[in-house]
């Protein structure tokens, strides 16, 4: 009897689900399209003109501006870096709907020092000078001007569809993130004080491996932490033909460079993911000449907090024994500095909303279009929205940005892809912006959507 009555009920709530979800489907498809050409045109005019991080003061004018047309209340100018004279240029705009959650949305919006060579009509051509007051080219190779673009999209539909949200929309234009000093100059410029500080905060990264169309998320550790550490070791110079009466530094760093692997080799777990790289060496100035110094140059990436601090300190240890061993006096002592403003933190997908937004991308572009992608060692400074003492759960996910044929061809030749920060990486317009307004809007709806 229960069945009789209960059934039909159950059945007609699921069709009325399954409507509703079809519904609010056609209805995003309905609103990109009319948009997705003036988007492709946004694209291509912030493709052509990318500005360096902590210079971007015409792309945030630009951003800001389209915003402000669409109704937010935009404040300009925000962030404080820890060195002073700088001029932050991050943006934070808001939209208020009602009682309810609030959500951040966050873009990056610099460029880096990369001369293009994609060929495309509208290549950036751009040159400036760097801090050093050396002359670089200057191109989008990591994809900001996709983010700003599907940035600038979402903010428009979900103007459009205020009448299917309910709560506060903050949109975040992130400066100097290829610097990983702009999250923190937004945090120190009262981003959680000055504005409605957010309940979940979400961004996107388009993805140089993965198809148009498509989209990647990680539950959990997605991005490492990355530490950048400067080595100096000291030694006694004098002639290369009489070794004998010197301290000579590049055997030392030679015996550094391999000594630093054995700690992930014999000091770090297997399980837990880390990497020692020593980039760069430099020192002497001749052959027969033993120099006083040498200089290495690090960068270490972990996942836990807990591996971090061990291998850094790792470093110190071994590269000081060394050097005590080879008879260094104590006022030569190597140092080791750890470059602060150039390290951040792990970037952690909050498990339960990656889940959650998962199954609404899932509904939303087809569940073959929405898949698990592997951590990688490479880092960000989004880390800095759900530090342990904000604790706000944060997603970062990943958009498809190359041409399915190309990937395919890829692995049929072995040729690999341009990578981001490659001279060559040219995402495929229309379908990734189209794919990321999309799963954009879709999360933002997901979190605050009426109940």
């Amino acid at each position: 009897m229960k069945r009789r009555i209960y059934l039909p009920v159950l059945l007609s709530l699921c069709c009325l689900t399954i409507q509703a979800q079809a519904q609010q489907q056609q209805s995003l498809d309905s609103l990109i399209e009319p948009e997705l050409a003036a988007l492709v045109a946004t694209y291509k005019t912030l493709h052509a003109r990318p500005e360096l991080s902590q210079h971007e003061e015409k792309t945030a004018a630009f951003v800001a501006a389209q915003l402000r047309a669409l109704g937010y209340t935009v404040t300009d100018h925000v962030g404080k870096y820890d060195r002073a004279g700088l001029t932050s240029y991050g943006i934070v705009a808001v939209m208020q709907n009602g009682a309810g959650p609030t959500v951040l949305v966050r873009t990056d919006m610099d460029a880096l020092p990369v001369e293009e060579k994609t060929g495309l009509p509208y290549a950036s051509k751009v040159k400036t000078r760097n801090e050093q007051g050396d002359e670089v080219s200057v191109m989008h190779a990591c994809g900001h001007d996709i983010h700003m673009t599907a940035f600038l999209g979402t903010a428009k539909l979900l103007a459009q569809l205020k009448a299917q949200w309910h709560g506060t929309l903050v949109l975040v234009g992130q400066p100097a993130e290829e610097t990983v000093t702009g999250a923190l100059a937004l945090l120190n410029d009262g981003l959680y004080t000055r504005f409605p500080k957010p309940d979940f905060v979400v961004a996107l990264h388009d993805n140089a491996t993965l198809a148009a169309g498509r989209i990647g998320y990680t539950s959990g550790y997605a991005l490492a932490s990355a530490d950048s550490v400067n080595i100096t070791i000291k030694g006694v110079g004098g002639h290369g033909a009489a070794p004998q009466t010197t301290k000579d530094p590049v055997v030392m760093a030679a015996q550094v460079i391999l000594a630093l692997q054995t700690i992930i080799s014999r000091e770090n777990s297997p399980l837990d993911p880390a990497i020692v790289t020593v980039g760069s060496i430099h020192g002497g100035t001749k052959r027969n000449i033993i120099p006083d110094e040498v200089q290495l140059q690090l960068t270490v990436r972990t996942y836990r907090a807990e591996a971090r601090e061990k291998i850094l300190a790792a470093i110190e240890r071994i590269t000081i024994g060394i050097a005590l061993a080879a008879g260094v006096p104590a006022e030569r002592a190597p140092t080791v500095e750890l470059v602060t403003r150039e390290s951040v933190a792990s970037t952690f997908n909050d498990p339960a909303l990656t889940e959650r937004l998962a199954g609404a991308w899932r509904q939303s572009l087809g569940a073959d279009n929405v898949v698990a992608l592997e951590p990688a060692m490479v880092s960000e400074d989004f880390a800095y929205y759900s530090l342990a003492e904000h604790k706000i759960p944060t997603v970062m996910f990943h958009v498809g940005a190359v041409e399915q044929a190309k990937i395919d061809a890829s692995k049929q030749t072995g040729t690999p892809l341009p990578s981001l920060h490659s001279s060559l990486f040219a995402p495929v317009p229309e379908p990734t912006i189209r794919t990321a307004v999309k799963a954009m809007t879709t999360a933002v709806l997901e979190l605050l959507k009426q109940t």
